[in-house]
């Protein structure tokens, strides 16, 4: 028996119709299409109950063991976009993505991508949650998602301590719950779940190497393109790129510099350029000038981090290099 929204109910009569029809009712609460494979000979019985709190759509399934999958054919085919949340209440369960295999075990959380690539095969009669979001929804960015994926999470320890339980309840009361509600509730769940991958992301030696080397260049472009904002910080390089400050500062652990060391030399850098590139005296901008275009707040401050720099304040540098010019 299935049930869609707990009001629409079929019952097909044969093991191949009900395998199909619990196949269907799964991608389209997935927001994505998906294959599957019943592992056992005989019949084949499943459930599939659907609730929507705003874009939050909580799926509970409980069947039969199954393989749930998304080969790259039926990805090419048939994109889709949305991450999913699976909470194992019964069962065991082996989940396969971007190369990493795990074991869930019932309280076992995992984030699935469903824009990729991935399986996960029922190894016993099962019951287990499914809290589907939209992929764009989510303020991370695809390499710390990535070295999350195909990992179990336990929920009775470290990031997924919070997420577990709270999932748990709002699935119990999902019917219950007043719409206005459950679009507060969906963006609480977006938020966490954004933070449980920024946390593990954090603790994966590959996905914070892959990170890097994804991201680092971007950041130094977007750092050399707003250097002129005098709104530019760690805070606001993060925020542009959908990642934590704390990520962002992991990121440049390996650096010559932190995020703010990095774009005080840059400013300097390019401060220091227009203060001594050729021009006639009355063309020369003045150091109030030159420290407003390249995004100090003023000019002491400007001074201060062009001594530090340098050694020698704006105006001693400019005097050298025009007595150099001269000489």
């Amino acid at each position: 028996m299935q049930h869609i929204d707990a009001d629409e109910r079929t019952a097909p009569s044969s093991r191949t119709d009900r395998l199909a029809a619990w196949r269907d009712a799964t991608g389209r609460a997935l927001g994505a299409a998906v294959q599957t494979r019943a592992r056992q000979a005989g019949d084949f019985h499943g459930t599939l109950d659907l609730r929507h709190l705003g874009y939050l759509r909580v799926l509970s399934l409980e069947g039969d063991p199954v393989r749930l999958s998304r080969a790259p054919r039926l990805v090419a085919r048939e994109p889709a976009d949305g991450i999913a949340v699976a909470l194992q209440l019964e069962g065991v369960a082996a989940l396969t993505q971007d190369g990493r295999s795990a074991t869930l075990l019932p309280g076992d959380l995992a984030a699935i991508d469903l824009r990729r690539p991935f399986s996960l095969e029922q190894r016993l009669r099962f019951r287990q949650r499914l809290f589907r979001l939209p992929g764009h929804v989510l303020n991370v960015p695809a390499a710390p998602l990535a070295s999350v994926t195909g990992r179990a999470l336990p929920a009775g320890g470290g990031a997924a301590a919070a997420l577990g339980p709270f999932l748990e309840r709002l699935a119990d009361r999902a019917a219950r719950i007043a719409p206005p509600v459950g679009d507060v509730l969906a963006g609480a769940v977006a938020d966490l779940l954004s933070g449980l991958v920024d946390a593990y992301a954090d603790e994966a030696d590959d996905g914070t190497g892959a990170a890097r080397d994804h991201l680092l260049p971007a950041v130094y472009r977007y750092i050399d393109r707003h250097l002129a904002d005098p709104d530019l910080t760690p805070e606001s390089v993060a925020r542009a790129h959908r990642i934590s400050v704390r990520y962002l500062h992991r990121l440049f652990e390996g650096e010559e510099s932190t995020v703010g060391g990095h774009i005080r030399r840059r400013r300097v850098e390019e401060s220091g350029k227009d203060l001594t590139r050729p021009a006639p005296e009355r063309d020369r901008p003045t150091i109030a000038t030159v420290a407003l275009r390249w995004g100090f707040p003023s000019p002491a401050h400007f001074s201060r981090a062009f001594r530090a720099a340098y050694g020698r304040s704006p105006r001693e540098w400019r005097e050298a290099a025009a007595a150099g010019a001269r000489g």
